[in-house]
């Protein structure tokens, strides 16, 4: 099985990779029968030589690839056709932006699979970026809050090395006695928790939290069960919420009273309730004034989030009385920082955690005739054809929604 590593042609430009030069040495050491190329690329966080310094062969073009591995959107043009292609399509919710995208992968009969849809026989994700998010936008929160109320101005994370240096950057910050909220307690909030408890942030109860004043900035992680209750005044809990989202409604407010900066790790499904809408924003008692949304689900379950920012201009303000842009500065706004693709500021401790994943649970299925089903459950076409499990994108590819 001959795997192509192909080169990131989306822009902007994205450093990351499937497959470290030290991934790549593991898998060829690991299974005699593979053979890994990997396509020549000027941005990648690996240079071409520390991929051939560990004897990985290094190529301009991938015509004799049989699996091409990539993390962002391939290019139409640049589709080979009758490949096998791993990448994170952005088609699997019917974006109506990669359409065009998922008709060529058709046309071209390349077999898709798709990074978001890479499960184990329990239906859970087993490669994913999102802890990398977590680490990322936590560290860009602490620098929005800074930047907001002129107390210091840390570098960007995309100018230091690792999540260690995030992370003494973090401890030599002097915060004020702020209360910071956590949602979510899946890759991304767990990200975002290492940044809390790397820099020394004490960590408090929901109760303590609510109910206590502190002489020294805390944090609290809280996850479905404890902002939102259900409608009926029964007790409720994470699996039924996730299981019946509609029955829910929002316990959030409480929190907003207390919390100085909020950071938004959690997973938002469709039926659920949002965390704090608009008018939420607008009472007086409302006490936000930094938000770092990592989940950033665009006039979502967070209503200061009105757009996405980008790595280049990170932070944007949000005026609740106008429910508009402003002045990130401004007293009277909300400084959110909405970046989309925050694990591209720390490429290669992404790439390296994506690597170690892929390797343990992707690359074995080429060589066992796949026994746990994993290619089976993320091929999305085959044949010119989207398989039955994705059948539900034809009215989408054929532009009927």
């Amino acid at each position: 099985m001959k795997f192509g590593i192909i080169k990131e042609r989306k822009n902007p430009p994205d450093k990351r990779v499937v497959l470290s030069p030290k991934a790549c040495q593991k898998v060829l050491n690991t299974f005699p029968k593979a053979e890994i190329i990997v396509e020549s690329s000027p941005i990648r966080a690996y240079a071409d030589d520390a991929y051939k310094a560990l004897g990985v062969s290094v190529a301009d073009e991938m015509n004799d690839c049989e699996v091409l591995l990539g993390v962002k959107e391939v290019p139409i043009d640049a589709l080979i056709p009758n490949k096998k292609y791993f990448f994170f399509s952005h088609t699997i919710k019917k974006q109506p932006y990669n359409r065009d995208l998922l008709q060529a992968i058709l046309a071209k009969n390349i077999e898709m699979y798709d990074h978001e849809v890479i499960t184990n026989k329990q239906e859970q994700r087993v490669v994913a970026f999102g802890r990398y998010a977590g680490i990322v936008g936590a560290y860009n929160g602490f620098r929005a809050y800074g930047l907001k109320f002129g107390l210091f101005q840390l570098p960007k994370a995309n100018d230091l090395e690792d999540q260690e240096a995030l992370i003494n950057e973090l401890k030599k910050l002097r915060l004020p006695a702020i209360k910071v909220l956590l949602t979510g307690r899946g890759r991304v909030g767990n990200g975002a928790r290492e940044m809390l408890d790397g820099m020394g942030m004490r960590r408090v109860n929901v109760t303590e939290y609510l109910e206590e004043t502190f002489n020294e900035p805390v944090y609290c992680q809280i996850d479905a069960g404890e902002y939102n209750k259900r409608k009926d005044g029964v007790r409720g809990n994470k699996a039924d919420f996730f299981a019946n989202p509609e029955e829910y409604k929002s316990n959030f407010f409480r929190f907003a009273k207390v919390t100085d900066f909020y950071i938004a790790g959690h997973f938002y499904g469709q039926g659920a309730p949002y965390l704090f809408t608009k008018e939420d924003a607008k009472h007086e008692d409302f006490k936000i004034q930094v938000v770092a949304d990592i989940s950033c689900d665009i006039d979502g379950p967070v209503a200061s989030t009105v757009k996405p920012s980008t790595i280049a201009d990170p932070i944007y303000g949000y005026h609740p009385g106008s429910e508009s842009e402003i002045d990130f500065k401004n007293a009277d706004a909300i400084a959110v920082m909405a970046v989309d693709n925050l694990p591209c500021e720390l490429p290669r401790d992404a790439s390296e955690g994506f690597g170690e994943a892929f390797i343990k649970n992707v690359i074995p299925a080429f060589f066992n005739n796949d026994k746990d089903g994993v290619l089976e459950r993320a091929r999305m076409t085959q044949n010119g054809k989207l398989t039955e499990r994705y059948a539900y994108l034809q009215d989408y590819v054929d532009g009927k929604e």
